[in-house]
Protein backbone atom coordinates (compact mmCIF):
# COMPACT_ATOMS: atom_id res chain seq x y z
CA UNK A 1 0.00 0.00 0.00
CA UNK A 2 2.92 2.34 0.71
CA UNK A 3 4.61 1.90 -2.23
CA UNK A 4 1.62 1.93 -4.22
CA UNK A 5 1.29 5.47 -2.74
CA UNK A 6 4.08 6.60 -3.57
CA UNK A 7 4.35 5.74 -6.97
CA UNK A 8 0.95 7.05 -7.40
CA UNK A 9 1.93 10.40 -5.71
CA UNK A 10 5.04 10.31 -8.49
CA UNK A 11 2.82 9.77 -11.46
CA UNK A 12 0.27 12.31 -10.44
CA UNK A 13 2.81 15.44 -10.63
CA UNK A 14 0.81 18.00 -11.26
CA UNK A 15 1.37 19.00 -15.15
CA UNK A 16 -1.21 20.66 -17.94
CA UNK A 17 -5.27 19.58 -17.15
CA UNK A 18 -4.88 17.39 -20.45
CA UNK A 19 -1.63 15.94 -19.53
CA UNK A 20 -3.27 15.21 -16.12
CA UNK A 21 -6.23 13.51 -16.90
CA UNK A 22 -4.22 10.86 -19.16
CA UNK A 23 -1.86 10.62 -16.32
CA UNK A 24 -4.42 9.70 -13.90
CA UNK A 25 -6.14 6.64 -16.58
CA UNK A 26 -2.60 5.87 -17.24
CA UNK A 27 -1.20 5.27 -13.76
CA UNK A 28 -4.50 3.82 -12.47
CA UNK A 29 -4.14 0.89 -14.93
CA UNK A 30 -0.14 0.50 -13.70
CA UNK A 31 -1.21 0.95 -10.11
CA UNK A 32 -4.34 -0.58 -8.96
CA UNK A 33 -4.58 -3.92 -8.30
CA UNK A 34 -6.86 -6.08 -11.41
CA UNK A 35 -7.45 -2.49 -13.37
CA UNK A 36 -7.14 -3.12 -16.61
CA UNK A 37 -8.69 -0.50 -18.49
CA UNK A 38 -9.52 3.04 -17.22
CA UNK A 39 -11.78 6.25 -18.71
CA UNK A 40 -12.97 9.62 -16.96
CA UNK A 41 -16.28 10.51 -17.67
CA UNK A 42 -17.39 13.94 -17.51
CA UNK A 43 -20.89 15.63 -16.93
CA UNK A 44 -20.74 18.74 -18.29
CA UNK A 45 -22.88 21.73 -17.23
CA UNK A 46 -25.17 21.30 -20.02
CA UNK A 47 -25.74 17.58 -18.83
CA UNK A 48 -23.86 15.92 -22.04
CA UNK A 49 -21.44 13.02 -20.91
CA UNK A 50 -18.49 12.73 -22.84
CA UNK A 51 -15.32 10.33 -22.02
CA UNK A 52 -11.58 11.38 -21.65
CA UNK A 53 -8.06 10.10 -21.85
CA UNK A 54 -9.42 6.25 -22.21
CA UNK A 55 -6.73 4.24 -21.99
CA UNK A 56 -8.49 1.57 -25.03
CA UNK A 57 -10.50 2.10 -27.28
CA UNK A 58 -13.06 -0.81 -26.35
CA UNK A 59 -14.33 1.89 -23.62
CA UNK A 60 -15.57 4.33 -26.36
CA UNK A 61 -18.66 1.85 -27.10
CA UNK A 62 -18.64 0.60 -22.98
CA UNK A 63 -18.55 4.14 -22.21
CA UNK A 64 -21.18 5.25 -24.81
CA UNK A 65 -23.74 2.52 -23.96
CA UNK A 66 -23.85 3.61 -20.03
CA UNK A 67 -24.26 7.17 -21.22
CA UNK A 68 -27.55 5.98 -24.01
CA UNK A 69 -28.82 3.65 -21.62
CA UNK A 70 -28.16 6.19 -18.56
CA UNK A 71 -26.87 2.88 -16.21
CA UNK A 72 -23.65 1.64 -15.07
CA UNK A 73 -21.05 2.52 -12.30
CA UNK A 74 -19.23 5.26 -14.47
CA UNK A 75 -22.40 6.92 -15.21
CA UNK A 76 -24.06 6.77 -12.09
CA UNK A 77 -21.11 8.06 -10.26
CA UNK A 78 -20.67 10.87 -12.82
CA UNK A 79 -24.70 11.88 -12.35
CA UNK A 80 -25.10 10.83 -8.64
CA UNK A 81 -21.59 11.97 -7.32
CA UNK A 82 -20.34 8.58 -5.55
CA UNK A 83 -18.71 5.64 -5.61
CA UNK A 84 -19.95 2.68 -7.49
CA UNK A 85 -18.10 -0.92 -7.17
CA UNK A 86 -19.47 -3.73 -9.02
CA UNK A 87 -17.15 -6.92 -8.65
CA UNK A 88 -19.31 -8.94 -11.13
CA UNK A 89 -21.58 -7.00 -13.71
CA UNK A 90 -23.19 -10.05 -15.26
CA UNK A 91 -25.10 -10.94 -11.91
CA UNK A 92 -25.83 -7.04 -10.47
CA UNK A 93 -29.55 -6.40 -10.47
CA UNK A 94 -28.73 -2.44 -10.52
CA UNK A 95 -27.35 -2.54 -14.43
CA UNK A 96 -29.61 -5.22 -16.25
CA UNK A 97 -29.42 -3.37 -19.42
CA UNK A 98 -25.85 -2.16 -19.31
CA UNK A 99 -24.61 -6.07 -18.27
CA UNK A 100 -25.37 -7.42 -21.07
CA UNK A 101 -22.97 -4.34 -23.22
CA UNK A 102 -20.02 -4.77 -20.68
CA UNK A 103 -20.23 -8.56 -20.12
CA UNK A 104 -20.14 -8.97 -24.24
CA UNK A 105 -17.12 -6.16 -24.34
CA UNK A 106 -15.40 -8.58 -21.59
CA UNK A 107 -15.61 -6.28 -19.05
CA UNK A 108 -16.95 -8.29 -16.01
CA UNK A 109 -16.12 -6.05 -13.40
CA UNK A 110 -15.94 -2.06 -12.82
CA UNK A 111 -15.87 0.50 -10.55
CA UNK A 112 -17.02 4.15 -11.21
CA UNK A 113 -15.10 6.60 -8.58
CA UNK A 114 -15.83 10.35 -7.82
CA UNK A 115 -13.05 12.61 -9.24
CA UNK A 116 -14.72 16.26 -8.62
CA UNK A 117 -17.79 17.93 -8.01
CA UNK A 118 -17.61 21.45 -9.43
CA UNK A 119 -20.20 23.82 -10.46
CA UNK A 120 -19.78 23.66 -13.97
CA UNK A 121 -19.01 19.74 -14.70
CA UNK A 122 -19.03 16.39 -12.34
CA UNK A 123 -16.24 14.01 -12.93
CA UNK A 124 -15.74 10.26 -12.59
CA UNK A 125 -13.01 7.60 -13.38
CA UNK A 126 -13.65 4.57 -14.46
CA UNK A 127 -12.12 1.13 -13.78
CA UNK A 128 -12.44 -2.07 -15.69
CA UNK A 129 -11.72 -5.54 -15.07
CA UNK A 130 -12.13 -8.88 -17.02
CA UNK A 131 -12.00 -10.34 -13.95
CA UNK A 132 -15.22 -11.44 -11.86
CA UNK A 133 -14.71 -10.84 -8.11
CA UNK A 134 -12.30 -7.72 -8.97
CA UNK A 135 -12.82 -4.97 -6.36
CA UNK A 136 -14.47 -6.70 -3.56
CA UNK A 137 -11.69 -5.36 -1.30
CA UNK A 138 -11.35 -1.89 -3.42
CA UNK A 139 -12.87 0.53 -1.17
CA UNK A 140 -10.36 1.90 0.67
CA UNK A 141 -7.34 2.66 -2.25
CA UNK A 142 -9.79 3.33 -4.55
CA UNK A 143 -11.03 6.77 -2.28
CA UNK A 144 -7.56 7.10 -1.48
CA UNK A 145 -6.38 6.93 -5.77
CA UNK A 146 -9.47 9.42 -6.27
CA UNK A 147 -8.50 11.67 -3.45
CA UNK A 148 -4.64 12.29 -5.47
CA UNK A 149 -6.18 12.05 -8.75
CA UNK A 150 -8.90 15.35 -7.84
CA UNK A 151 -6.03 16.86 -6.06
CA UNK A 152 -3.85 16.82 -9.38
CA UNK A 153 -6.86 18.01 -11.30
CA UNK A 154 -7.44 20.83 -9.29
CA UNK A 155 -3.81 21.69 -9.46
CA UNK A 156 -3.71 21.27 -12.88
CA UNK A 157 -7.07 23.59 -13.58
CA UNK A 158 -5.30 26.24 -11.63
CA UNK A 159 -1.96 26.15 -13.81
CA UNK A 160 -4.18 26.09 -17.00
CA UNK A 161 -6.67 28.81 -16.05
CA UNK A 162 -3.48 31.10 -14.85
CA UNK A 163 -1.81 30.29 -18.12
CA UNK A 164 -5.34 31.70 -20.26
CA UNK A 165 -5.38 34.59 -18.16
CA UNK A 166 -1.56 35.49 -19.21
CA UNK A 167 -2.36 35.00 -22.23
CA UNK A 168 -5.38 36.80 -22.49
CA UNK A 169 -3.86 39.67 -20.89
CA UNK A 170 -0.76 39.73 -23.22
CA UNK A 171 -3.50 39.22 -25.91
CA UNK A 172 -5.26 42.10 -24.69
CA UNK A 173 -2.01 44.03 -24.14
CA UNK A 174 -1.24 43.57 -27.81
CA UNK A 175 -4.69 45.08 -28.87
CA UNK A 176 -4.09 47.92 -27.09
CA UNK A 177 -0.27 48.73 -28.26
CA UNK A 178 -1.90 48.72 -31.98
CA UNK A 179 -4.86 50.93 -31.22
CA UNK A 180 -2.78 53.10 -29.60
CA UNK A 181 -0.02 53.63 -32.57
CA UNK A 182 -2.68 53.44 -35.62
CA UNK A 183 -4.83 55.98 -33.82
CA UNK A 184 -2.59 57.87 -32.34
CA UNK A 185 -4.66 57.69 -28.42
CA UNK A 186 -3.35 56.94 -25.33
CA UNK A 187 -3.64 53.62 -23.19
CA UNK A 188 -6.36 54.69 -21.18
CA UNK A 189 -8.40 55.54 -24.66
CA UNK A 190 -7.21 52.53 -26.28
CA UNK A 191 -8.36 50.36 -23.90
CA UNK A 192 -12.24 52.48 -23.68
CA UNK A 193 -12.00 51.75 -27.64
CA UNK A 194 -11.43 47.95 -27.11
CA UNK A 195 -14.13 47.83 -24.47
CA UNK A 196 -16.56 49.69 -26.66
CA UNK A 197 -15.96 47.63 -29.26
CA UNK A 198 -16.27 44.69 -27.42
CA UNK A 199 -19.85 45.68 -26.29
CA UNK A 200 -21.26 47.23 -29.69
CA UNK A 201 -20.05 43.96 -31.21
CA UNK A 202 -21.39 41.47 -28.40
CA UNK A 203 -18.15 39.82 -28.49
CA UNK A 204 -15.81 39.30 -25.52
CA UNK A 205 -12.78 41.69 -24.80
CA UNK A 206 -10.10 38.71 -25.71
CA UNK A 207 -11.52 37.59 -28.67
CA UNK A 208 -11.93 41.36 -30.13
CA UNK A 209 -8.02 41.60 -29.17
CA UNK A 210 -7.43 38.29 -30.86
CA UNK A 211 -8.63 39.50 -34.34
CA UNK A 212 -6.98 42.51 -33.99
CA UNK A 213 -3.38 40.93 -33.43
CA UNK A 214 -4.46 37.96 -35.72
CA UNK A 215 -5.36 41.30 -38.38
CA UNK A 216 -2.33 43.26 -38.21
CA UNK A 217 0.34 39.79 -37.96
CA UNK A 218 -1.75 38.82 -41.60
CA UNK A 219 -1.03 42.21 -42.31
CA UNK A 220 2.94 42.13 -41.67
CA UNK A 221 3.34 38.84 -43.34
CA UNK A 222 2.16 40.13 -46.53
CA UNK A 223 4.34 42.53 -47.09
Amino acid sequence: MVETMRQLSKSLTPRALDDTLRSITAAAVELLPEVEYASITVLHEDERLETVAPTDAVLLPVDAAQYELREGPCYQAAVDTVHVISPDLATDQRFPRYADVAVAAGIRAQAGLLLFDAPKANGALNLYSRNVGAFEDFSALAALFAHHSATAIEYAREIHNLEEALRTRTTIGQAIGIVMERYKLPEHRAFAFLTRLSQTSNTKLRRVSEEIVTQVERQSNQL
